[in-house]
């Protein structure tokens, strides 16, 4: 059961059924569950989050999270992001005071990470929005335009998010070097934590420019200058993108329920 004095932290899941790269992808099933339905499981292990919604496109979804006991809001499927999604739902949640942002394509999402991301806007109320990141060891990762690279102050602000290579280290010789020499590589993990209010009037703003070029919404809140919290993990994320990302997932997953089993 989750814990009554957390009610004010809802996790929203956006869960669009219309990906372009894999259609219907939430719904694929693993042993029997769909996808949404493990990432809806990772996320209720977490201590804080007092309620979880899925925000999603199509009545298929809605219908297959109420199937296993969980709550599900239909939303326009116009909507161009996962923000607008969540902010669509967040406005009627008057009482919520922190929104989760959680992919609906990351089953093996962390629950630790969740909670470490929400504690920094309980510890600090002028935190409106909080990030993971991680540490980046791999040079490949660093000319993988699909790998969100980040940079951030000596106060773990995020100073910007890019898909380039940053911060460039000119004196490397080769991207193993990049590593080696420098400790400022991270790459960025799609969880975030707002406050309700700056959600709502982050899903307000027009959509910026630095956005429009690297197609990366959260440029939009350092655009119009606000800050974005870090925090570092370990936590390696995987989001389920293609039918071999499903693939690996599902072996991953079967694997653990057999493990498990064993036990």
């Amino acid at each position: 059961m989750l814990p009554e004095s957390s009610a004010n932290i809802v996790a929203i899941i956006p869960a669009r059924f219309a990906s372009t790269r894999l259609p219907g992808k939430v719904l694929l099933e693993i042993n029997g569950k769909p996808l949404i339905q493990y990432v809806y499981e990772s996320v209720s292990k977490s201590k804080l989050i007092g309620d979880i919604i899925v925000a999603t496109d199509n009545q298929k979804v809605v219908d297959a999270v109420e199937l296993f006991g969980g709550k599900a809001i239909l939303t326009p499927s116009e909507m161009k992001s996962g923000s607008d999604r969540i902010a669509y739902v967040a406005r009627n949640l008057e009482n919520a005071e922190i929104i989760v942002n959680v992919q609906g394509d990351e089953p093996l999402i962390s629950n630790e990470v969740i909670d470490n991301t929400t504690n920094l806007l309980l510890d600090d109320q002028t935190v409106l929005v909080a990030t993971p990141i991680k540490r980046i060891t791999n040079g490949q990762d660093l000319i993988n335009p699909n790998v969100v690279k980040v940079v951030v102050d000596k106060f773990a602000n995020a100073i910007y998010f890019s898909r380039s290579m940053i911060p460039y280290c000119r004196d490397a010789k080769g991207l193993d070097e990049w590593i080696i020499k420098s400790n400022m590589y991270f790459k960025h993990i799609g969880i975030y934590v707002f406050r309700r209010e700056f959600l709502i009037k982050f899903s307000d703003m027009e959509e910026s420019e630095l956005e429009k070029v690297e197609k990366l919404e959260q440029l939009r809140i350092i655009e119009n200058g606000y800050k974005i919290k870090t925090i570092i993990t370990d936590y390696e994320n995987f989001s389920v993108d293609t039918m071999e990302d499903f693939e690996k997932i599902k072996e991953l997953l079967t694997r653990e329920k057999r493990s498990y089993g064993s036990r």
